[in-house]
């Protein structure tokens, strides 16, 4: 039987690059928005918002309310109503409520197929409207601080995933195979089949896209899902939950919990869920492997890398597409470029000027640059000095704090950050782990290699343990095959 999710759409920072993302005269309303029950420029201390949870269909609170602090001037905005270790039965019986053939399968209830595509068709047009993108635009904003067009380019990503799933694609989705047998009345027949009760676990950095998919994913083939966002952004997925419930929704469909990693750990463990899918931390799905006896999807952290070859060509639009994949979001994406790696024809132009002019180009007002969620300032700039100490280490650019900011002391707030490392440096063992460390910020390890050390570059890859993303960027059919000799 094959069983689905689906998982993380392909970032789209390069969207706005080449105008695919509509001119909008934004002027808005919320009162345009089906259900919403907040402002999202108007969200402030004096009016803090409120996240609710859903189970059984009811949103209900909670007696421990978390206060969420505004990232860009420490002012308490949003309040979630969380729910204790105490708490977690009423979501373990919803869960248990689902057969493990699913609430639709191909034999069972088929008409929710295109349910599902109606859903999702409705949903589309929705957040194709001006002021509802807007809307969810700025509430990510509000949340995960980036640049309005890498807010709206998470809209447009959700609102054209929705549109491939309208009419009956759902449906098309659910096609199933059949093989011939060996002898006279043997077939063997597989169905797209549904887990039933399954749990989704996503982290703060992408709080629309991501939930989104793998949510409807999930739902689409007959899953029953309860959903965990991190509580710092879980007020963007909670709207777009009451939105998808104005597109006729089932509300007993999806269950939407707000709690600490304690409390969702102990909701695993007694509801038992046939599959949770986790995007993460590597630590906490290391964890999660073990205690959910493997039935568990990934999709943990990664130190990413790129390498340029050895042909030349393109340069200002290869140094913006590494400005881009190493700064957009300020570096918070699990496919963040973490490790450059410069053919020596690269060094000599002037590539390292035309990422530091970029870089320099990035401010906080615009959001281009902005607070870090997972480190402090002081953790970035320490490694940062580690770093230096390392023999032929030096900073390209950055390493210095943000300037006239009234960001959080618990967030990170710095430059965006180069440090150049000899590759005769990084391959030893005693810099290694280092060198190799993923920063979830607006930081980036730059080195260079001549032709005869690529048995080095590729060591460097050998031994790391995790990747998520990596690029080769050369036509150079002869320098691409090397990789795999």
């Amino acid at each position: 039987m094959l069983n689905h999710f689906l998982t993380r759409a392909s970032r789209v920072s390069s969207l706005t690059k080449y105008n695919v993302l509509p001119a909008f005269n934004f002027s808005r309303s919320v009162s345009s928005i089906p259900l919403a029950t907040v402002e999202a420029e108007e969200i402030s201390g004096a009016r803090p918002a409120e996240v609710l949870n859903l189970v059984h269909g009811k949103w209900v609170g909670s007696s421990n309310w978390n206060t969420i602090v505004d990232p860009l001037n420490g002012e308490p905005f949003i309040k979630v109503a969380e729910v204790d270790e105490t708490g977690v039965q009423p979501f373990v019986e919803s869960l248990s409520s689902c057969p493990k053939h699913g609430l639709h399968n191909p034999f069972k209830a088929p008409e929710r197929y295109l349910m599902y595509g109606d859903i999702s068709a409705k949903a589309a047009q929705m957040l194709s409207l001006p002021k509802v993108s807007e809307f969810f635009a700025k509430l990510i904003q509000r949340v995960s601080p980036k640049s309005y067009q890498q807010a709206f380019a998470e809209v447009y990503v959700t609102q054209k995933f929705l549109e491939n799933f309208c009419g009956d694609q759902v449906r098309f989705l659910a096609r199933s195979f059949a093989v011939p047998g060996n002898h006279l009345g043997q077939q063997s027949h597989g169905f797209r089949w549904p887990y039933g009760p399954v749990a989704i676990i996503t982290p703060f950095n992408f709080p629309l896209e991501i939930p989104v998919l793998q949510l409807m994913g999930a739902l689409y083939m007959g899953n029953k899902p309860v959903l965990k966002v991190d509580s710092k952004v879980s007020i963007v997925m909670e709207q777009m939950l009451r939105l998808l419930h104005s597109c006729g929704l089932p509300v007993e469909d999806v269950d939407f919990i707000n709690c600490d990693g304690k409390t969702m750990n102990k909701l695993l463990l007694e509801a038992n869920p046939r599959m949770t899918l986790f995007t993460g931390s590597s630590r906490v799905a290391e964890k999660l492997a073990v205690d959910l006896k493997g039935r568990v999807k990934l999709e943990d952290a990664g130190f990413d890398w790129k390498i340029l070859g050895p042909d030349v060509h393109q340069e200002d639009y290869t140094a913006w597409v590494c400005d881009q994949d190493a700064y957009a979001c300020s570096g918070q994406k699990c496919s963040a470029q973490s490790l450059l790696f410069m053919h020596e024809n690269w060094s000599k132009t002037s590539l390292i000027s035309k990422l530091k002019e970029l870089a320099e180009r990035r401010k906080l007002s615009d959001l281009t640059i902005g607070p870090v969620l997972t480190f402090t300032t002081e953790s970035l700039l320490e490694h940062t000095k580690n770093l230096l100490e390392i023999p032929g280490a030096k900073l390209l650019f950055g390493g210095q704090p943000l300037e006239d900011h009234s960001i959080p002391h618990v967030y990170g707030a710095i430059k965006p950050t180069a440090v150049y490392v000899p590759i005769e440096e990084i391959v030893k063992d005693k810099n290694y782990e280092l060198v190799t460390k993923e920063i979830f910020g607006p930081f980036q390890v730059i080195t260079d290699y001549k032709g005869s050390q690529l048995p080095i570059v590729l060591e460097v890859l050998e031994k790391m343990h995790a990747h998520l993303t990596a690029a080769v960027v050369s036509n150079d059919p002869l320098f691409l095959q090397v990789r795999f000799l």
